[in-house]
């Protein structure tokens, strides 16, 4: 249940509040540079620096454990650990009986039957995803390893609580004294003709499957997404111009056919706005069996969008590779 990926396959592991969290990547080919300076340009851009991020700071120094050898992949599986040292486990010993609404907590407490890592949510946690994020670094440099292509990859934030100005939208969540979604756009340029197959293994499929696994993305459009709805045929046909299967528009996104079709890969991802808000809510006290008036405490993300673009590209980059090695091995 914590593994993805068919060639390139990742395995992530820990919980929020754990000594650490990791992942750990297997089926990458031996002889790619990995060192651990390779992982901080897309580590700092996860982290929290903006006004409406989490106040809690973590060094997220990539500790390799295995799989490199001579700072060159070995051929075996790579295992990284992350050290949660920031921790304040206190503020959820409160939660374990008073679920946030919109958060995993009550689920988790049914599955798991009360045993799960309630702290900081657990497992469930978007701390975690600094493991996705260290993941498509290397899906990245696989990426560059197997295309001919140089592919580029770009992410951010397009709007925040229905904004197009960032700090308006922000502005929103402090007046209200309450947290606030956004919707992230990533681009991947330079990706060949072919990635993908038809139904189950699409490449919006799978992209969609990893993509999902991120906490709080709530929906997923690919190119005009929902807009299409309100179009004629013949407008969001996108018409090819040459042999490279260049088109005019790219009203599909970049994929037609579940296949890549040589143009710009484009989706855009809803953010849903954190659960772990200060403004009052009711929620039900397990012990009490009462619905009660509820407000999170703790060091919580207002808008946890703005940390998200790196981690929906890393998902892509994950994906990509997974589909580029599946092309070679045919």
């Amino acid at each position: 249940m914590n593994s993805f990926g068919k060639n390139y396959r990742i395995q992530i592991f820990g919980q929020s509040h754990s000594e650490f969290v990791g992942i750990t990547m297997d089926g990458i080919p031996p002889g790619i540079s990995i060192k651990p300076e390779d992982f901080h340009v897309d580590l700092e851009r996860r982290k929290p620096k903006s006004k409406g991020s989490t106040p809690r700071k973590e060094a997220d120094e990539p500790q390799i454990i295995c799989g490199v050898f001579n700072e060159k992949s070995s051929g075996a599986p790579l295992t990284i650990l992350f050290a949660n040292q920031n921790t304040r486990s206190i503020d959820y010993e409160r939660q374990h009986n008073v679920p946030r609404p919109g958060h995993a907590d009550f689920v988790a407490t049914e599955k798991f039957k009360g045993f799960e890592d309630y702290r900081g949510g657990g497992h469930f946690s978007g701390r975690l995803t600094v493991c996705l994020v260290a993941a498509g670094v290397v899906a990245k440099k696989i990426a560059a390893f197997f295309s001919e292509n140089k592919i580029r990859f770009d992410s951010e934030v397009l709007e925040i609580g229905g904004e197009k100005d960032l700090a308006k939208g922000l502005d929103k969540a402090f007046e209200a004294k309450d947290s606030i979604g956004g919707i992230i756009e990533c681009k991947v340029a330079g990706l060949p003709i072919g990635l993908g197959e038809p139904f189950f293994d699409s490449a919006e499929s799978l992209i969609s499957h990893l993509v999902f696994a991120i906490p709080a993305i709530k929906g997923i459009e690919f190119g005009s997404g929902f807009a299409a709805a309100k179009m004629f045929g013949s407008e969001h046909n996108d018409a090819i111009l040459d042999e490279s299967g260049k088109t005019a528009t790219n009203h599909a996104g970049g994929i037609t056919g579940g296949i890549t079709n040589g143009n710009d890969l484009v989706f855009r991802v809803v953010v849903k706005p954190t659960s772990s808000t200060p403004k009052l809510q009711e929620t039900l006290n397990r012990e009490t069996g009462k619905v009660e008036a509820f407000s999170v405490k703790g060091r919580h993300d207002l808008c946890i969008a703005l940390r998200a673009p790196v981690v929906v590209e890393a998902a892509a980059a994950i994906v990509i590779a997974d589909l580029l090695m599946e092309n070679k091995m045919r």
